[in-house]
């Protein structure tokens, strides 16, 4: 019988597969295939056998041929050249983990990637397995398929899906990670008080982790359905490079939480440990940008791109009042921080051309800010657009210089004095 075991419970918000499968056919969907050894690349096998609350062996990234990652990943610092699949929804790096309801992050001393931690149960007879594979020789795929939750319960199952892709083009070590979600029924098994489960990574240092909202809420139940960071639901997925959590540097800035509905709003979600801490964000398009913290610590400066016309934008705070934007006058340099002289909760940046003709690509306009407080960060960057019928797309201006330039979805309009 399955020991109760005591936890912490807090909640943080701040990032295989599930599709039907038989012996001869797959219906993949947001999932990657290859991962079962059903195309001429792919290989694939289980992980372990039908269980509660075990692990693999030490899955060593060298041992096989098809394997990424031969010279090890860089998870915050330190290089790994082996890790762990555990039943309950997660890999972990330094021993298995057996733990069925998920601590919140950060926890200590064991590093995670979790795209579904909660307490799976493979023994029931209509339950399916967790397996790992490759489609090809960049990518490893840990898929738990059909998976059901303790005590022996198939009805419903959950399909999803973590995806390890090496990134040594970048550096050493560098690698991304993505969480696919094909069809979530079961939020937490019976030996877990109804805390749901979670999904995220975690450093084990106490410090760097990243929790997906609505972990450890109802709210995970949707997310194969609901809101993501690629702007496809179903699909999270993350970049990690030189070992460190995207929004250190430009190169790697926060990605946003896409609603489809309104693909011109960008929400993002992170954690600020210390005031002037610099951070950098990044929606997928842009055309315009209201910057509005939702719930937070305020906005303490801004730094802008480079590359722009005249690398000049103009400023625009919100006047509670007349409940609208008002110019204050004040130009901001790209490739310059600029420090508000109280911090705001929303502010407006304008300053692209028409005559740029910006088309929308997945590239974007990176923005670093620092706000005068630490705690959880609740924003939204949001889109101004102008219509202009039959634009003749142009390549976004090249820079080499502190941030990326971006590529817009449509057209940035330009106010000046």
């Amino acid at each position: 019988m399955k020991k109760i075991s005591c936890f912490s419970y807090s909640f943080l918000a701040s990032t295989a597969l599930a599709f039907s499968i038989s012996s001869t056919a797959v219906n993949a969907s947001v999932l990657l295939s290859g991962w079962d050894g059903s195309t001429d690349s792919g290989f694939g096998f289980l992980a372990m056998e039908s269980n509660d609350d075990s692990s693999s062996g030490p899955i060593v990234f060298d041992s096989y041929e098809a394997l990424a990652f031969n010279n090890g990943l860089n998870f915050f610092g330190t290089t790994y050249d082996r890790f762990f699949i555990n039943n309950n929804g997660n890999v972990t790096f330094n021993s298995p983990v057996g733990t069925f309801t998920p601590n919140a992050f950060p926890n200590s001393n064991q590093p995670m990637i979790a795209p579904f931690w909660g307490d799976v149960d493979t023994r029931c007879s209509e339950c399916g397995d967790v397996f790992i594979g490759s489609p090809n020789e960049d990518t490893l795929v840990v898929t738990w398929n059909e998976v059901g939750y303790y005590s022996q319960n198939s009805n419903p199952t959950n399909t999803f899906q973590l995806v390890l892709i090496d990134r040594e083009d970048t550096g050493a070590g560098n690698f991304d990670v993505e969480f696919r979600y094909e069809d979530i029924g079961w939020t937490s098994g019976e030996a877990s008080y109804g805390v749901p489960a979670q999904a995220g990574y975690d450093a084990g240092d106490g410090e760097n982790f990243f929790t997906v909202p609505g972990s450890q809420t109802a709210a995970i139940a949707d997310i194969d359905e609901s809101n993501s960071n690629t702007g496809t639901p179903g699909i999270w997925k993350f970049a990690i490079r030189d070992g460190v959590l995207p929004g250190k540097n430009p190169e790697n800035p926060i990605l946003p939480i896409v609603d489809p509905e309104t693909p011109t709003d960008y929400e993002f979600e992170f954690s600020i440990d210390e005031p002037d801490e610099l951070v950098f964000i990044d929606p997928d398009v842009a055309v315009g940008y209201d910057y509005i913290v939702n719930s937070g610590p305020n906005i303490a400066s801004v730094l802008l791109p480079e590359g722009y016309d005249d690398n000049m934008f103009d400023l625009f705070l919100w006047d509670d009042v007349l409940l609208d934007w008002l110019d204050t006058g004040t130009d901001i340099t790209g490739g310059v921080e600029y420090d508000f002289t109280s911090p705001v909760d929303r502010f407006r940046i304008m300053g692209i051309d028409v005559s740029n003709m910006l088309d929308p690509t997945p590239d974007a306009f990176v923005t670093g800010l620092t706000f005068d407080s630490s705690g959880v960060i609740n924003m939204n960057q949001n889109a101004v657009t102008v219509f202009v019928p039959d634009p003749t797309p142009v390549p976004a201006p090249s820079t080499l210089l502190l941030m990326l330039s971006a590529l817009f979805g449509t057209l940035l309009l330009r106010k000046r004095k």
